[in-house]
């Protein structure tokens, strides 16, 4: 989440004449994220977030994005339901954006996390990966190996202003991934973005996933590559075998792993940190003036990176060798 698209109560207003939902209240911007524009909305009937699509949310996909999360809530698994208008449709217009309402989850996304939300992390991603096995739609993974070609293509004359020879060894390390990417293993709908800030707890555990722009159909197992470089280091780059242990026998509650895939986890790990990298390089590089964005610092995935070179078998993120 986070502001681009600046808007006023009264447009709020006449947005929400469209809905069954009372009249306004209350509008807050949500500061935190980095792809949308999101505001938190109180009617006179209840508490919703009011989500803008930016730029980089291409117009074709949103209909994946909200039967996705239509989908899931559908199947009772925590994350946002879209509100339909009179109409009948989820998508309308403000501010010169697509914008969209969802119920809202009360819960926060937490600064410290323990082994326990680890695995209650991991049950959930399960979780929804069983829960997408009838979905139909489809979308690409434009984040991986051709993607990150191109945004290599795009950031690799300037990486070495962030890190010396870090051009190189991205394309090195881009090279050795595309040889070894796994061809063979289950795929369906995955998060692709499930990170801490993307998960939200109350006193009684985890009650929500948010954040599904990012969605898209490829490896399930890759996404639980994306956890464990989300969740399992600590501030200091340590990786917490504890913490990943606990997120992969989070997940094997719900949807044990093949042999094959818990093989192939350390190379999707080293996707994973490779993807982020460089989106995070790309956006460090190419700096947008006039938004309330933090960048995240494309070092620290530098750092998993390498970690995850080192791995020698599935044993370094707790399973039995």
């Amino acid at each position: 989440m986070a502001v681009y698209t600046k808007v006023i109560e009264s447009d709020v207003a006449e947005f929400l004449n469209a809905y069954d939902l009372g009249t306004l209240q209350t509008l807050a911007p949500i500061w935190q994220g980095i792809e949308n524009t999101n505001y938190f909305v109180i009617t006179t009937l209840g508490r919703y977030v009011l989500t803008l699509y930016e730029k980089r949310v291409q117009t074709e996909d949103l209909p994946f994005f909200i039967g996705l999360m239509e989908h899931l809530a559908h199947k009772a698994l925590p994350c946002p339901l879209p509100i339909k208008k009179r109409d009948g449709q989820v998508l309308g217009h403000l501010a010169g954006r697509h914008a969209a309402l969802f119920s809202f989850l009360d819960g926060r996304a937490l600064s410290r996390i323990a082994p326990q939300e680890c695995g209650e992390t991991g049950h959930a991603l399960a979780a929804m990966h069983n829960a997408v096995a009838d979905f139909k739609m489809q979308r690409p993974n434009i984040l991986s190996i051709d993607g990150w070609e191109k945004l290599l293509s795009f950031s690799k004359a300037r990486a070495d202003e962030v890190s010396s020879g870090l051009g190189d060894l991205l394309q090195e390390e881009l090279d050795y991934l595309r040889f070894r990417w796994p061809q063979d293993l289950p795929t369906g709908v995955i998060h692709a973005d499930l990170f801490p800030d993307n998960v939200l707890f109350n006193e009684n555990g985890l009650c929500g996933m948010i954040d599904f722009y990012f969605a898209c159909n490829d490896i399930l197992v890759y996404d639980l590559a994306v956890c464990l470089n989300a969740w399992c280091f600590e501030n200091n780059s340590a990786f917490n075998i504890t913490k990943a242990r606990a997120l992969v026998k989070g997940y094997e509650q719900i949807r044990p792993l093949s042999e094959g895939e818990k093989k192939a986890l350390p190379i999707l790990a080293r996707g994973s940190a490779m993807r982020f990298l460089l989106t995070r390089l790309h956006d460090w590089l190419n700096q947008t003036p006039d938004t309330f964005v933090k960048l995240k610092d494309p070092l620290e995935y530098l750092t998993k990176l390498r970690f995850h070179q080192m791995v020698g078998d599935v044993s370094a993120y707790g399973f039995d060798a």
